[in-house]
Formats: structure tokens, C-alpha cells, sequence
């Protein structure tokens, strides 16, 4: 490999300078052959032509593009010139006072004033005192009369919108609502007869299939990039409700609410994150599905807030160890780890440890998924739920409530002798709940169960995740109301068996399976 460094040596004198020579000559000659056979002057495998025989070099006609699957006959080319109309810039401001936010200033400390001297601040306070905070991304026109959607934390604290359209022309936006829970949002600009992009069913969207992103990276206008669906329903800690498309379709900072969509130009999710370790492309991005997205703008647009569905159960991943615990041939289907008082579903039965393997017509295969199922259902709506309950099939009809604005979130859990177990168990320290211990770990008095007070490292149940202060309220499938309780059940343990668990942790209920 040349490197820079190998460039502009001076050549040695005397016998060597033929070398030179001969290098520069045929250096030329072979310039000269790349030159030529780009032109197609020289052929592969022909004589050198006479020169009255030389064409002429002309343009290369441009190919025709090949149609793309699915039979609409467009062309990625047809479709970025259908799409990049109806996708905007948006810029968002916010002011920022000079003594807070991330604009605050030391100056404003006494210390400093008596530092810096009364002049000097006097001079320091004429100059302005508010701060703007700018950003930039992307929106998609999703109606002729100036409705636009983008993501929340484009917008979202924004003290004033501006939304540039590719036509240059320039529109100051009003903030129609908001979903953090989502990260959507909805804003609108006085203006009519815009292009808009038509809406897709993300529902059918599979794996493989080609997409186009399409937003303004960087601030880089109309940029359009192609990738795959790379994957389907992520979750990626990014908001509490999560659905995520996965592309490689190059996505960048700025393409934050710009339209991911498919071969046939209908808009199939609003780009919205990024994985990255440099904080640029990695292959990696994220979409909210059109669905979902167009579900919480209907709900914005109509009355200003999203209100959600709610069933009334706590539920968590059903692994192979747990599938193993309740004899469960696989792993499809979401545990239901607590039932809440006076919810839908304990009104209509279902009980702890029931496995939802269908909603509402709707396979089940992740605690994501049935989430977002439920919190998509409008309140009032009756379904029907498939659930597995000691190994046997049974179905459940309820009608969906709304879900409460706030969710009751207790604590924890320790005083008293330990017991220390011996077998399986022989990790965990548990104590009777006591008052002490209750307050001390946010439990409320009179629970049943007994406190993991200590989890000894380096042992399996330190590796499941076991912590200090879980309520045990079961030990395969037995209560454990006591530690006399506890010892009892624990003493009749096989040595080389899985023992699963019933916890409380933070007013919630998990099931966990602690192995040999």
C-alpha cells in the first residue's frame, strides 16, 4: 500500500537514474492503457485499431431501472420522487434562561461576583440573558391541510416549530399532542393541497423485505437511503411502549421522525433511533410501526391525549426453565405473574401463573407484544383471550377498561434470626417480616411471605437475580407464609431439581426458576 509518505523522494544520482527513467516511462504507458480502456479504445484480446478506425466516444445511455416486487411496476427511483415531496424539516427552539438549564453560568454564584468585581458584572449583565437550544429533524405530511407527524423528542419542549417543505417554502408549526410514551407527536401548518404519503398495514411487514428511509440527516435535505427489514417488534429501552422496526437503511441524526416505507411508497413506520457506538450509522435503526403510530395520532388529533387500554395483570417472559416448571412443551405465550385486584382480568378470572398464548385473534410471543396489544384496544371493547392453565387450553371473554393514570407501585422488604437452608436454596438468607423490615424495604406490613435478607455470591441464585429484600411468597407453586414455612418446603427439596420461585419486587410479582 503507497502511503503519503512514499511520495516526492528525491531520486539518487549516477547509475540509478535510469531507474528512474524507466519507471516514469512506464508509469505513463500504463496510464495511458487505463485511460484508453475506459474509453473502450482498446478492447480485450484486439490489435491496436489505426486511428481512422477509432470511434468516437459517446455518453453511455442510462439502464432502465428494474421493477421492483409486489407488481406495482415502480422503481426505487419512482418511488423516492413520490415520497421526498411529503417528508419536511423541522426546527425546533427552545429558550433558555442564562441561569438554568445547560446554559446556567457559574457567574450567577456570589463567589464569583465577589471574585470578578461589580464592573465587571455590570458589563456581563447587559448582555442578553436568554439562550435558545435549537434542533432538527424530519416530519412526514400524512394529510393534504398541513398535518404532520414526528417524533416527540423533536418537538416535544419545543417553544417554537418551524417546518420547511421541499419546496423551500417555510411555515411556523402548532404542536397538535404528544405521546412520550411512544414518542410520537403531531404538529400542524396553515397550508393546503401538500403531498402526503399513504399509509401502509405494518402488520404485514416482513423480514427481507426492501424499505426506504427518508428524512434530512445532519441537516442534509430529500436524503433517501435503501436497506431491509432487519427485524421485527424490538424493543429497545428507548420508550415505555415499544414495537420497534429494525432497518439497515442508513438512518443519522436529524432522521428523527422522517418515513421509513416500502416498495410501493406507503409509509410503514416513522424512523425514530439509532445503535450506534460513534453516534452515525451502524446498520442498526428504528422505526414505530405505521400502526401503532397512526393509532396515537388518530387519539392526539381527536381529543389531545392517548388514552390506553388496560387488562390488569403483571406478566413476564415465559423462559424454558419456567415452561419447564408448569410442563410446557415450549416457550410460546407470556406468563401472567400477578392478577390486580379489581381489574378486567380479575373480574374475569384469570389467575397467576395462567399462560396467554392468544389476544383477541392475535398470537402472543413476547411481554412487549401483549402490551402493546392491550394499550392499543379501545376502552370498551370486548376480546377473547387464550390462555394455558395447568396444561390445559382455556379461553377468557372481557371487555378492556382504561388504564389508570396511575399505576400503584409498592416497595420491598428484613430483622429477625436468618434461616439458611441447605440444597438448592442454600444461596439465599431469609427473615419473617417483621415492621422493621417491612419499612426498610417499602413491603407493607401483614404480607405473607419471608425476606431474602442476604444473597450469597457467586451462587445460582445470586445468577437468576435474586436481591436482597425479595418477598419469597412461593416455592413451587406452595406458599411460604412463614419461615417455619419456608424450612418446611425447603427441606423436602430434590438436590439436583429446579425449585421455582414466587417473588415480590417493587409491588410486582415475578416468577423465577432457580437451577442446581
Amino acid at each position: 500500500m503507497m502511503h503519503r509518505s512514499d511520495l516526492g523522494q528525491t531520486p539518487q544520482r549516477g547509475g540509478r537514474s535510469w531507474i528512474v527513467a524507466a519507471t516514469l516511462l512506464t508509469a505513463g504507458m500504463i496510464i495511458g492503457f487505463v485511460v484508453a480502456s475506459d474509453l473502450n479504445w482498446f478492447p480485450t484480446g484486439h490489435a491496436v485499431p489505426d486511428a481512422s478506425s477509432v470511434p468516437i466516444a459517446r455518453p453511455v445511455a442510462t439502464a432502465p431501472q428494474p421493477a421492483l416486487p409486489g407488481g406495482s411496476g415502480q422503481t426505487f427511483v419512482d418511488i423516492a420522487k413520490a415520497v421526498k415531496p411529503a417528508v419536511v424539516n423541522i426546527y425546533a427552539t427552545k429558550n433558555t434562561g442564562r441561569g438554568e438549564g445547560p446554559h446556567a453560568t457559574p457567574f450567577d454564584d456570589p463567589f464569583f461576583r465577589r471574585f470578578f468585581g461589580d464592573e465587571f458584572f455590570r458589563k456581563f449583565e447587559q448582555q442578553p440573558k436568554d439562550r435558545k437550544e435549537r434542533g432538527l429533524g424530519s416530519g412526514v405530511i400524512v394529510e393534504s391541510n398541513g398535518l404532520i407527524i414526528t417524533n416527540n423528542h423533536v418537538v416535544g419542549k419545543a417553544d417554537e416549530i418551524r417546518v420547511t417543505l421541499s419546496d423551500k417554502r417555510e411555515f411556523k408549526a402548532k404542536l397538535i399532542g404528544n405521546d412520550p410514551k411512544t414518542d410520537i407527536a403531531v404538529v400542524r401548518i396553515d397550508a393546503t393541497g401538500l403531498p402526503t404519503v399513504p399509509w401502509a398495514d405494518s402488520d404485514r411487514l416482513e423480514v427481507g423485505e426492501f424499505v426506504l428511509a427518508v428524512g434530512n440527516p445532519f441537516g442534509l435535505t430529500q436524503t433517501v437511503t435503501l436497506g431491509i427489514v432487519s427485524a421485527l417488534g424490538r424493543a429497545a429501552g428507548i420508550a415505555e411502549y415499544e414495537d420497534f422496526i429494525q432497518t439497515d437503511a442508513a438512518i443519522n441524526p436529524g432522521n428523527s421522525g422522517g418515513a421509513l416505507v416500502n416498495v410501493r411508497g406507503e409509509l410503514v413506520g416513522i424512523n425514530t433511533a439509532i445503535f450506534s457506538q460513534s453516534g452515525g450509522n451502524m446498520g442498526i435503526g428504528f422505526a414505530v410501526p405505521s400502526n401503532m403510530a397512526q393509532s396515537i395520532m388518530g387519539q392526539l388529533v381527536q381529543s389531545g391525549k392517548v388514552v390506553r387500554g388496560w387488562l390488569g395483570v403483571s406478566i413476564q417472559d415465559l423462559t424454558p426453565e419456567l415452561a419447564s416448571q408448569f410442563g410446557l412443551g415450549d416457550t410460546k405465550g407470556v406468563l401472567v405473574s400477578d392478577v390486580m385486584e379489581d381489574s378486567p382480568a380479575k373480574k374475569a378470572g384469570f389467575e397467576r401463573a395462567d399462560v396467554i398464548v392468544e389476544y383477541d385473534g392475535k398470537p402472543m410471543d413476547s411481554p412487549a407484544h401483549l402490551r402493546n396489544a392491550v394499550a392499543q384496544t379501545p376502552v370498551g371493547k370486548k376480546v377473547t383471550v387464550k390462555i394455558i392453565r395447568d396444561k390445559k387450553p382455556k379461553t377468557i371473554e372481557l371487555a378492556i377498561a382504561e388504564q389508570p393514570k396511575t399505576m400503584a407501585q409498592s416497595g420491598e422488604e428484613d430483622g429477625g434470626e436468618s434461616v439458611t437452608p441447605t440444597g438448592v436454596l442454600s444461596g439465599l438468607d431469609v427473615r419473617e417480616l417483621t415492621e422493621e423490615l417491612a419499612s426498610r424495604y417499602g413491603l407493607k406490613s401483614g404480607e405473607r411471605g419471608v425476606v431474602v435478607v442476604r444473597v450469597k455470591p457467586g451462587t445460582s441464585a445470586e445468577e437468576i437475580g435474586v436481591r436482597e429484600g425479595d418477598l419469597i411468597m412461593e416455592i413451587n407453586r406452595e406458599a411460604v407464609t412463614s419461615v417455619r414455612a419456608y424450612e418446611k418446603v425447603a427441606g423436602k427439596l430434590p438436590k439436583d431439581h429446579p425449585v421455582l420461585l414466587l417473588l415480590k419486587r417493587q409491588g410486582r410479582t415475578i416468577y423465577l426458576t432457580l437451577r442446581p
